[in-house]
């Protein structure tokens, strides 16, 4: 990579010059960076602060990382897939399946690059040792502006977590059979 990092939180690395440019090294330190993460996440931020308006992030998550389902008011969110594979998984507001969408890099066959103009839940589960994802949305960064599910485990609740993500993979099977069945 060109340009200097600074490290803000173990899971979180910060551009600090104006031109970054990134290439195999920083990805693959990126992946390494998951396994020693309590939540098995790292990103690095191209933008240099929260109050700016566009946000720019390389973010690498880990298999068994949990991500809460989740949905941002007046904000979208575009994602392209550098490395690895996983589902997007879409709900409706009571907690129901909604859609789910393999992605993977290009190449793969799979989704390579999605946008989400509208606040809806979301979540996405890691398929892969490491997923590497690259993401923008609009700034600035308000931690009060993400809605987490209220039908969905906190972070913390790991025997939770572990229910809900088997309740999600069984959703996951009955949508792929019904879709494949009409298609």
């Amino acid at each position: 990579m060109s340009g200097s990092v600074k490290q803000v939180s173990p899971e979180v690395l910060v551009a600090t010059d104006a031109f970054v440019s990134v290439a195999d090294d920083l990805v693959d330190a990126l992946g390494h960076g998951v396994a020693v993460t309590s939540r098995g996440r790292m990103r690095l931020c191209v933008h240099r602060a929260n109050a700016e308006p566009i946000h720019e992030m390389l973010i690498a998550l880990a298999r068994d990382t949990y991500i809460r389902p989740h949905r941002h008011a007046c904000k979208s969110e575009s994602v392209h897939v550098v490395e690895g594979c996983g589902d997007l998984v879409r709900f409706d507001d009571a907690g129901r399946l909604h859609d789910v969408l393999r992605i993977g890099p290009h190449g793969s066959g799979s989704c390579f690059y999605y946008r989400m103009a509208t606040p809806e839940y979301h979540m996405i589960i890691v398929r892969s040792d490491v997923l590497v994802v690259h993401e923008t949305t609009n700034g600035p960064f308000r931690p009060t502006e993400t809605e987490y599910a209220p039908w969905a485990p906190e972070e913390g609740d790991v025997a939770g977590r572990e229910v809900f993500r088997a309740h999600v993979e069984e959703a996951i099977v009955r949508h792929r059979l019904v879709h494949e069945e009409t298609a």
